[in-house]
């Protein structure tokens, strides 16, 4: 799994011609993130503030090295899109759009695990690494660089509660928002593997949600892999109401599997705390990793 990343790292942005794509690529380079390309397939433009600008990805690698992507297209694109990279060599990618239709994900779901790249998203906020680079558009004020590694579904309610942290002198050692709708690329389980191996990860903060069983794979992970440093749980959705659409794609519950009660559960016996509020996780974390 390809997610290392730091200001050296040759990153090209899909879609760079488009007003995200703009808005986007100037705060990732502000952040540190070495862009050395963009890519449009619908507008003939020579660069962007520098930033030369290629008509596909393959001219975009050959001209510059890049080996990571953030896709900044819609969501009917991405699997184009994740293509394209794909064939280029790119060896991660991160998609921002949500509600990829289930059919295109699961069609790059395969082409990016026989290629062996590392798909985050779709519908992520992006990943960090914090004080290196960033690819996504995951606020600065949130971000860092400390003992804590972050995996989250929700990206709101993790800017909160890292910011609340930051503020505290609590920061992360990498942020990884998988996304969530139902197919994704990373799902939490495959990262902790990644989480247990870096030396500069105390503890792991993961926000997740009801729906799925994406908390249960990972409790399962958990005990497999006998993580043994403290794992801080935030489940949203405690309060939804059966039979109302809302949030993301990936939150659906099916029968008792999906529930806040078996993620919960689940956790817990993999020896992680699992919080209420964002108060409590947030006074448990700065309790335990206090600076």
């Amino acid at each position: 799994m390809y997610l290392d990343i730091d200001g050296t790292t040759p990153v090209l942005i899909q879609g760079i011609t488009g007003r995200a794509g703009q808005a986007h690529m100037r705060l990732m380079r502000g952040y540190g993130t070495n862009i050395v390309a963009g890519v449009s397939t619908s507008r003939s433009v020579g660069e962007i503030d520098g930033v030369p600008v290629f008509p596909d990805c393959r001219a975009a690698v050959a001209a510059t090295g890049a080996v990571a992507s953030v896709a900044m297209v819609p969501a009917l694109d991405v699997e184009r899109a994740i293509r394209e990279a794909v064939e280029a060599g790119i060896r991660l990618i991160v998609t921002i759009a949500e509600g990829v239709p289930v059919h295109a994900a699961l069609q790059s779901l395969r082409l990016t695990r026989e290629a062996d790249v590392t798909w985050i998203g779709a519908s992520t906020p992006g990943l960090a690494i914090p004080g290196k680079a960033k690819l996504g558009f995951l606020p600065d004020v949130t971000l860092l660089p400390g003992p804590l590694g972050v995996m989250s579904k929700s990206g709101t309610l993790s800017y909160e509660v890292c910011y609340r942290l930051a503020q505290r002198g609590i920061g992360q050692s990498a942020w990884i928002g998988v996304g969530g709708d139902q197919v994704k690329g990373t799902r939490f389980a495959e990262l902790v593997p990644y989480f247990a191996t870096r030396p500069d990860t105390d503890g792991l903060l993961v926000v997740g949600e009801i729906g799925g069983t994406e908390e249960e794979e990972l409790a399962e992970a958990l005990r497999a892999h006998r993580y043994d440093r403290p794992v801080f749980a935030l489940i949203a959705g405690a309060t939804a109401r059966e039979g109302i659409v809302m949030g993301h794609a990936g939150a659906m519950i099916h029968g008792a599997a999906g529930t806040i009660a078996s993620k919960r559960a689940a956790l817990e016996r993999a020896g992680a705390r699992v919080f209420a509020t964002m108060g409590e996780i947030v006074e448990a974390v700065a309790e335990t990793l206090r600076p």
